[in-house]
This record gives C-alpha cells, structure tokens and sequence, in this order.
C-alpha cells in the first residue's frame, strides 16, 4: 500500500490571497486516488485557530472532499484521534512547529499517525510547521529566533527549512546549522513549492508558479562550499 508525503515550504489555501485552494491543494486531493476522499486538516500549530479552520472549509469545501478537523485545544481528542485512521488525506497547517509536535506527542497523535503511515494508502501533507513536522529536524521561530530543532516525526529522511525564499533570516540559519552539524542535510522549499515522497523516498518537487524553488542542502568538506552545496531541484510546475 502506497503511503505519499508532501512536505511544503509555504503555499496552498493557507497563503492563496484570497484564501481559495491552489494546484498544490488539488494535487493532494488527487494523490488519494479516491471519488470523494476524507481530508482531515490539523491546525494544532495555529493553536486551532477558527479563522484557520474556516479557510480551510472554505477552500477544500470546492474540491468534492469530505472534510474534518483535528481538535486538540478544546474538548475530548481522543475521538478526533480516532479518525485518523479513516483519512484519506491528512493536511498539516503552518505556526507553532514546537508546540505542535508536544501535543500530538501528549494526545497520542504521533503514534497514530506513524500507525497509518506505516499501514499505507494515505497522503500525508503540510505547509510550514506542517512541512516541518515528518522531517528529524528543521529551522524554527518557535523561541524567538531561528534556530535549529530536532523533534519531528522523523518519517522521511534529513531537515527541512519552509519559507526558503520568504524571510531573509530563514535560509542562512538552515545553511549554517547543516555546516556546523546541528542538522543532518536536508531541503530548503521555496513559498509554494514542496517535495513529493513515496514510500519514503523523494520522487518530485512540485512548485504552485515558475520560479518557486526546492534546494537540496548538504554537508560539504570542498574548501569553496563553506561548509554547505545547495543545489536547486528539477520542479515541476503544477
């Protein structure tokens, strides 16, 4: 059973200027292969937040989805926790990467998720922090400054920075982490650009517009890389 993963670095509804989906939204939709799949949104690092949620309605409501929300700031979870095992698509929205992953671990939503990813069948995707969360590591602004963390899910392989292009700060702490061995060499992804993995395995890197990028950043010893290459991906523009 094939499980897919899309890491993105920002884009989708959650960036559309007028909140409405983009191909990114719609790729995901269609990578479930399904007439009417159920696509969970997890705004746990927004705090879930309802103008977040209602975005969210709002935009893959145009979609012919079936769609629901994982809840965890208010109310029982465990029943919201529950129905990840029935989602055809779960969609991870961008803020607080730190926080996020404390309560997934603290609700048990770390396991059920690792539990459906490893059962397959199932599209696993995020913006930001959403992005952020399958990697082991990544560049953060959850303490203030960028910094380098690791505490993610660790599904795929490596770190990722998001808003690679977005802030000006962002990309230069990825870079130096990676140097210094505070990361393991990753992906930096553009605003409205994202990787695509299939099984674990990374296999595209997809872009909302020409020019919206994905660079693969690793560990180099060459005395002219100081300490990083960054090379920029072959990008499909969707």
């Amino acid at each position: 059973m094939t499980a897919h993963l899309v890491a993105m670095g920002g884009g989708g509804f959650s960036m559309s200027p007028l909140g409405a989906p983009t191909n990114l939204d719609r790729y995901l939709v269609e990578l479930t292969g399904k007439r009417s799949p159920l696509v969970c949104f997890a705004p746990t690092a927004s705090a879930d937040d309802p103008q977040y949620i209602n975005r969210f309605l709002l935009a893959y409501g145009t979609l012919g989805v079936r769609t629901m929300v994982l809840t965890l700031w208010q109310g029982g979870s465990a029943g919201s926790v529950a129905r990840l095992a029935d989602v055809d698509l779960l969609l991870v929205g961008g803020g607080h990467t730190v926080n996020l992953m404390a309560l997934w671990q603290a609700h048990g939503v770390d396991a059920a998720i690792r539990s459906r990813y490893a059962a397959g069948d199932v599209v696993l995707a995020g913006v930001s922090a959403g992005g952020a969360c399958w990697y082991s590591g990544c560049i953060t602004d959850s303490f203030g400054d960028f910094r380098a963390w690791r505490g993610g899910l660790g599904l795929v392989e490596g770190s990722f920075c998001p808003h690679f292009d977005g802030e000006a700060e962002r990309a230069p702490a990825f870079t130096d982490a990676i140097a210094s061995g505070a990361l393991p060499g990753g992906f930096g992804a553009d605003d409205g650009a994202g990787i695509h993995y299939v099984d674990g395995v990374a296999t595209e890197y997809l872009s909302e517009a020409a020019g919206k990028n994905v660079y693969q950043v690793l560990p180099s010893d060459l005395p002219t890389s100081s300490g990083v290459l960054v090379a920029p991906q072959p990008m499909t523009v969707l």
